[in-house]
């Protein structure tokens, strides 16, 4: 590799970093801490762009396309080193940051698993369950757990009409939440 390979991109870096932050901007609706709850603090920020991006890679690894898993890597890839900034952001020190995002990729790896096997089998409560735990720390608002759930299933089909080659392109539209108010 000459000297230019290191100032190269990865393939699909762009559309991976493009893709991560409509995610994160799709998980900044207000309507999910005002109307649902979710905790307006760093903790209900990463469970909601972890709900986002488990979705939109959830979609991609299951493109029929061998583009869409690596796709996928890139917007996991995008996620990790954006949670690095943040945290070199906010303080944290050098010696800490890795050890911090590690938690980070296992938290995001465990609620991505729980997530992808409910919504995978169709089991929508099992959903608002692990949503519930992960979310609200299993102090989720009456109904609001269903209704995340329920919107998990809304981005599921937005995401799935979505042709791989605009998602290659970093072009992605996630629904918006519904405005509607849970019952309290």
């Amino acid at each position: 590799m000459g000297l230019l390979g290191l100032f190269s991109r990865r393939p699909h870096e762009r559309a991976g970093f493009a893709l991560y932050g409509a995610a994160v901007g799709a998980a900044r609706q207000a309507v999910y801490f005002a109307r649902l709850g979710v905790p307006d603090t760093l903790d209900g920020r990463f469970d909601l762009v972890s709900f986002h991006v488990a979705l939109l890679i959830n979609r991609l690894r299951h493109d029929g396309d061998a583009e869409g898993p690596k796709l996928a890597q890139a917007v996991f890839d995008a996620m990790f080193a954006d949670m690095d900034v943040n945290l070199r952001e906010m303080g944290v020190g050098d010696l800490v940051v890795g050890k911090r995002v590690k938690k980070m990729w296992e938290a995001f790896h465990g609620r991505a698993a729980a997530y992808e096997s409910a919504f995978e089998s169709g089991d929508w409560p099992a959903l608002a369950e692990a949503l519930s735990r992960n979310v609200w720390r299993g102090e989720a608002p009456e109904g609001a757990a269903a209704e995340l759930a329920a919107q998990a299933g809304r981005i599921r089909a937005a995401l799935a009409a979505q042709p791989l080659d605009a998602l290659r392109k970093g072009e992605v539209r996630f629904p918006p939440a519904p405005p509607e108010a849970v019952a309290a």
